[in-house]
This record gives C-alpha cells, sequence and structure tokens, in this order.
C-alpha cells in the first residue's frame, strides 16, 4: 500500500492458520493498521490480493463472519449499552429472536449485566472497552481482529479478556491480535509475527520463541573486548556491562563450549545461567531499542 510517495506495506505475506490465537507486533510506523484496515476491507491495497476465512478480501461474504475491535473507537455516547449492540446487531442483519437473546449473553460476558440501560456517555474507558468487545461478538465470528483489546483495563479486565480469547479458540474461531502490551500476548498468543518497514520479518510459535536459541546470562571476569568477541563463534551478544554478559548462543549444546572457552581464557566464571528469552526481548533484538511498540 502507498500513499502518494510513501510505501506503508511492502511485500507483506502472512499466513494465519484456522483456530489459532496470531499476535501482530511492530514498532509505530512499521504498517500494522494500513495492513489491518486492507484485511477488512476498509483501505484497498495499491497492488497484491489476499483472502479472509478462504473469501476475498472485503467480499460481503467474509465480513458477516468478522468480528472487529479497533483501538480508536468512537461510540454513540446518547445510547445505553443495550441500544448499541442493538444498532449493530441490526447492521449483521441478525433476526430479532437471536439479538434479544445474544445482546444480554455478551453483556454478561464482559460483566457490563448491570450497566446495559446506562448511556455509554456515562461508562468509564475500560466499560467503553468492554462494550467495544461485546460489539466484536455479536454475530458469532468465524474470525475476530482485536486491536489493543485491553487498553484502558485494570488486571481484572485484562484477564477476563484473556479468558474470553480462550473461550474463542475453543470454539474454533481465529484471533488477530495487536497489543503493546507483549506481556500479554505472549500469555494469549500461539503465533506471533513480526512486521517492521511493511514487511514481516520474523513469525514465531510462542512455544519457541527462540527457534532452539538459548539465553545465556554470565558473569565472569574479567571480561575483556577480545573475550567477548571470541564468543560469537557460538551466537551473539546481547549486551554486556563490566563482569556481567548476556547473549544468544544458537544451541543448548554449546554451552559447555562457552563455558570452557572461558575458563581456558583465564576467566574467573561466577555464573552461566540458561534461560527462555522473553517476547519483550525478542522484539527488541528484532526491531531495535528504537522500535517502540
Amino acid at each position: 500500500k502507498t500513499f502518494g510517495e510513501k510505501t506503508a506495506v511492502s511485500d507483506l505475506h502472512l499466513r494465519v492458520e484456522r483456530g489459532e490465537v496470531f499476535g501482530f507486533l511492530g514498532p509505530n510506523g512499521a504498517g500494522k493498521t494500513t495492513a489491518v484496515k486492507m484485511l477488512l476491507g476498509l483501505i484497498l491495497p495499491t497492488a497484491g490480493s489476499g483472502a479472509l476465512l478462504g473469501l476475498p478480501i472485503g467480499s460481503p461474504e467474509s465480513r458477516r463472519r468478522l468480528g472487529f475491535l479497533p483501538e480508536h473507537f468512537r461510540f454513540h455516547e446518547w445510547l445505553t449499552g443495550e441500544e448499541f449492540l442493538r444498532l449493530h446487531a441490526e447492521l449483521y442483519s441478525l433476526p430479532r429472536s437471536e439479538r434479544e437473546a445474544r445482546i444480554p449473553e455478551l453483556l454478561e460476558l464482559v460483566g457490563l449485566q448491570d450497566h446495559g440501560r446506562k448511556k455509554l456517555s456515562q461508562f468509564s474507558k475500560g466499560m467503553l472497552q468492554r462494550v467495544g468487545l461485546a460489539q466484536s461478538l455479536l454475530s458469532d465470528p468465524s474470525l475476530v481482529f482485536l486491536d489493543e483489546p485491553t487498553s484502558g483495563l485494570d488486571p481484572g479486565g485484562r484477564r477476563l479478556v484473556r479468558d474470553i480469547i480462550r473461550g474463542l479458540r475453543e470454539k474454533g474461531a481465529t484471533v488477530f491480535l495487536n497489543s503493546h502490551l507483549l506481556s500479554e500476548v505472549e500469555i494469549t498468543c500461539d503465533r506471533v509475527a513480526f512486521i517492521n518497514h511493511g514487511e514481516v520479518v520474523r513469525v514465531t510459535s510462542l512455544e519457541a520463541l527462540s527457534d532452539g536459541e538459548v539465553k545465556v546470562d554470565i558473569k565472569a571476569r574479567p571480561l575483556s573486548s577480545a573475550v567477548i568477541e571470541g564468543l560469537s563463534v557460538w551466537g551473539r551478544v546481547l549486551s554486556s556491562d563490566g563482569d556481567r554478559l548476556s547473549m544468544m548462543a544458537r544451541r543448548e549444546e554449546d554451552l559447555s563450549k562457552i563455558n570452557k572457552y572461558l575458563v581456558e581464557a583465564g576467566l574467573e566464571v561466577s555464573t552461566l545461567a540458561p534461560g527462555q528469552i522473553s517476547l519483550e526481548e525478542m522484539f527488541i533484538d528484532i526491531v531495535g531499542e528504537e522500535g517502540g511498540l
């Protein structure tokens, strides 16, 4: 997708499997929002094609089976929670009997069962987030796009969203999730894609965040620049400060070789601790320190 001379999304290749919770991550300006808008049919791509649920992007048939909670929503403040959901149910062309049964169920699901007759103008930001989530589920969608679904929610609200997402997965629905809260993504998602400069740079399972790599925290003295450079044989150094160093080793089997190298170089090794890389560490490793979400 281009806007004049600016290319917002370039050579984007992405496949999301049915029934998975998929995280879409990248720094500000990476093309996430533009990509999502194209997937939803809200803007047209300059070139290229795609499909949702096996149907062309933007087709009425696929859009009937979608749910969407945008990050920056503007709801009708003069409506009550029930009226707001009823309006969107009518836009989905849900039969009257179905929508009248579904609305109280969804209000209860998002913890707003006692606020359905209150005007949205009286809702807190967290309550608006909850009723927006209920709106995204009205049509019992097969695919749900959630853009910052836990924004403005307290810890209890974030837990509720996680439970709803897990419930959608158990029903076989697909969830496409964008969130600044990497800890929430790490808990919730099956796979994640990292996008930067309009391209997907890596897709990985959350069960294998580092693709076989192992993060190693080392404390040894004296750590010279020559010794640190020699460690590149087994991986890459993430950071070093005094007698402490963190690196990504390519294989767990290399840890004994790293220890032997340090000892033979005359260092006193007091710590060599392997651990799992976090999603935040992987994000920084891929997009760099300057790439804020």
